[in-house]
């Protein structure tokens, strides 16, 4: 479903700067920011991810223009801006950056989306700003606002049809003189998914789907969430954060190796429970947020430690030269996280704001299990920035900063368990990994400007990122059995850099300016990409991937055009399309793998006031046939999304009902960046989901 021009309006440089939500600072309006800042943003409010709730925050943002998630079955996602993910793009939340284990192409994002209040998407190169990894874009998420009355509450009931998903999210909050409170809890349990199938084929083998679902990717989800804070109303606020979120997901049974034939599991006995092979994560998160204002400078702190610790229970069977092992603890990641921010807002004059920060985390990570795929590891970042945005008169803004970051990363040797005949037909330990000490640093610029008129904004934003290369990237050597592929690391990997230039056209036509046309190319140079190379050798069974580097170069666009007709007619057209290019090594020529292929968007609102919509659209894919060998094309595919919602004013709060009917006509079709595609599964069949919030808002007395 597309974003209204009422839930959306472009773009935001500065990082998550919260000192805004004083009482004594301005807060300027979306339309404001967009005619002075440079760099290309959008603002997702949650009344407009409650209206197109999906399984995951990543697949509920997918209606902005560049976003996209990276799905392996009906739940878990990992949200890409531009085509660039995982640690090419910075999920920040209340000013700290939300670390898990986002090098894994299957581990979700562990935030509750009914805890948002908003999100911001930042897209193109932010690391100026947000640090290390923020090459693709930002998705900024506060989940900590004020609440404005005395007592709130709300209660949201949920449920999808294709896994026969249930939930309930509960939220109650409020505020007492200085003192103010939030808590949250969400609970979720959901089957088996469906697809348009009845059968799969995994490696020439056919593969039955009992009633058409995936075996054993049921799972469940319970998060929790406490904020406790303080303001004077006029110069300081400070709050702390206590969240939990806990899962437990089947991986689907079949993709897991064809070990599946002999096992004595009934898979097709229930379609929700879960049984071997399946993830447990939880992820636990105490952020500390403290803003203070004296006089016209502006002081922002923050400091947060995570506990991600993830789990993989397989079913114990040998492999090769491996014995059956003792127990199901196939992996195991244990991420201890501590970070810190803090930055300093000033105006320079009356066209001058000047903004500085420090940063630093460190991450210790261990492993465990009788599977191996990454080293244990420790990293050490830091980071300083200043940025500069002056106004040399009222229709110009320019801005520029500069960014200087330090890293060391230490990776952990690992041999196996098991002996392994060598190439003299000796048994040996095999090292997987060898110890390995890495030290980085690197600056970074931005530049910027921004023109508007009485119709037009005029942007266009240059800028250096750089991101150290990552455990995995270095270290890794085994089989990654849910995306089927053997994955091997380089230790001598240099750090990425990446060029960008952004620029952005905003025109408002016709009378009333009832048609707005936005348009956002890009191009990206990186001298030296990292990715995992695809070849035509096999290791313990599975096609072999090598961390590589290469010199390529992606250009694209988004356009978006939206015109209101009526008071109560409105359409809207996006369309996003990025090619990329390897200038350099073994497949110069060639694009990069999983590229996002050309997509469009076609919807029609009609609007009830400000009460009610009901949404039309047209999701048209292009067939995606620029491929890296030994990857194989994937045709285009449109389907057919209905979206309804409607707001009921009650005696004491507002009933929020949406309903959601996603690929109405059951079209089977295959997404060219999801790693099921590689055994012929499609995409999932037609998917009713159901939405129902009651919001309660008790006034002071008078």
């Amino acid at each position: 479903m597309g974003i209204t021009p009422l839930m959306v309006l472009l773009m935001l440089q500065a990082p998550p700067d919260s000192i805004k939500t004083l009482q004594t600072v301005t807060i300027t309006s979306q339309s404001e920011r967009a005619v002075s800042e440079s760099q290309n943003s959008s603002e997702v409010s949650a009344e407009y991810i409650e209206r197109h709730l999906a399984a995951s925050l990543s697949q509920s943002l997918e209606g902005v223009a560049g976003v996209k998630a990276a799905s392996i079955g009906s739940s878990l996602s990992r949200p890409t801006i531009r085509g660039l993910g995982f640690n090419r793009m910075v999920v920040s939340e209340n000013g700290i950056k939300h670390e898990s284990q986002q090098w894994g192409d299957d581990h979700g994002l562990e935030i509750d989306q009914f805890a948002i209040d908003k999100v911001e998407v930042l897209k193109g190169p932010s690391a100026l700003l947000y640090g290390s990894d923020a090459v693709g874009g930002v998705l900024d998420i506060t989940s900590n606002a004020m609440p404005h009355h005395p007592f709130e509450a709300s209660v949201a009931l949920f449920g999808r049809s294709n896994n026969e998903s249930l939930g309930l999210s509960a939220r109650v909050g409020g505020r007492r003189g200085g003192f103010f409170y939030r808590a949250n809890v969400t609970l979720c349990d959901y089957d088996d998914y469906r697809v348009p199938t009845d059968s799969i084929q995994y490696y020439s083998y056919w593969i039955r789907l009992k009633d058409g679902r995936l075996r054993n990717t049921a799972g469940n989800e319970l998060d929790g969430r406490l904020t406790l804070g303080y303001t004077n109303n006029e110069n300081f606020r400070t709050d702390l954060t206590v969240s939990d979120v806990n899962s437990r997901s089947g991986f689907f049974a079949n993709a897991h190796g064809m070990e599946v034939r002999l096992s004595n599991i009934d898979y097709d006995r229930s379609r929700r429970d879960i049984d071997l092979p399946y993830q447990w994560v939880n992820h636990l998160k105490v952020q500390s947020h403290t803003l203070w204002q004296a006089g016209n400078i502006g002081i922002t702190a923050d400091v947060a430690w995570q506990h991600n610790l993830r789990e993989e229970m397989s079913e114990p069977v040998a492999h090769g030269y491996m014995p059956r092992p003792a127990d199901s603890l196939e992996r195991r990641f244990d991420k201890h996280t501590l970070g810190a921010n803090l930055g300093i807002s000033m105006p320079l004059g009356q066209r001058h704001t000047l903004r500085a920060g420090v940063q630093g985390e460190y991450q210790h990570n261990r492993r465990g299990g009788w599977g191996f795929i990454i080293p244990d590891f420790d990293m050490l970042t830091s980071g300083a920035y200043v940025t500069d945005q002056w106004e040399p008169s009222p229709s110009l803004t320019l801005n520029g900063g500069l960014r200087y970051d330090i890293g060391r990363l230490d990776i952990g040797a690992y041999s196996d368990w098991f002996a392994t005949p060598d190439a003299n037909g000796t048994p040996t330990m095999r090292q997987r990994s060898r110890a390995a000490s890495r030290s980085f640093d690197n600056l970074c610029f931005s530049l910027g400007a921004n023109w508007h008129g009485d119709t037009w904004v005029v942007k266009a934003n240059a800028g250096k990122a750089f991101r150290m290369p990552i455990a995995k990237e270095l270290g890794a050597n085994g089989i990654n059995y849910h995306i089927f592929r053997y994955e091997q690391g380089n230790p001598d990997l240099a750090p990425e850099e990446s060029y960008q230039l952004d620029l952005g056209l905003v025109r408002y036509l016709l009378r009333d300016n009832r048609l707005l046309v936005e348009l956002d190319p890009y191009v990206n140079y990186f001298p030296n990409y990292i990715y995992l190379n695809p070849t035509a050798e096999y290791e313990e069974g599975l096609q072999l991937y090598r961390y590589t580097q290469t010199e390529a170069l992606r250009m694209g666009a988004e356009l978006r055009m939206v015109w209101r007709a009526s008071l109560h007619w409105e359409s809207e057209i996006r369309g996003a399309i990025c090619h990329a290019t390897q200038l350099s090594g073994q497949k110069r020529g060639y694009t990069l793998p999983f590229a996002t292929p050309p997509s469009a968007d076609i919807d029609a609102h009609y609007l009830f006031g400000n009460d009610g919509m009901v949404c039309l659209n047209l999701h048209l894919v292009a067939a995606q046939n620029d491929i890296v060998p030994p990857e194989k094309p994937t045709p285009g595919y449109c389907t057919l999304n209905l979206g309804i919602s409607h707001q009921f004013k009650l005696r004491h709060g507002d009933l929020c009902a949406n309903l959601q009917i996603n690929n109405l006509l059951n079209t089977k079709y295959y997404d060219h960046t999801s790693y099921y595609r590689l055994i012929d599964v499609p995409e999932p069949g037609r998917n009713i989901s159901i939405n129902i919030n009651y919001k309660i808002k008790k006034q002071e007395k008078q």
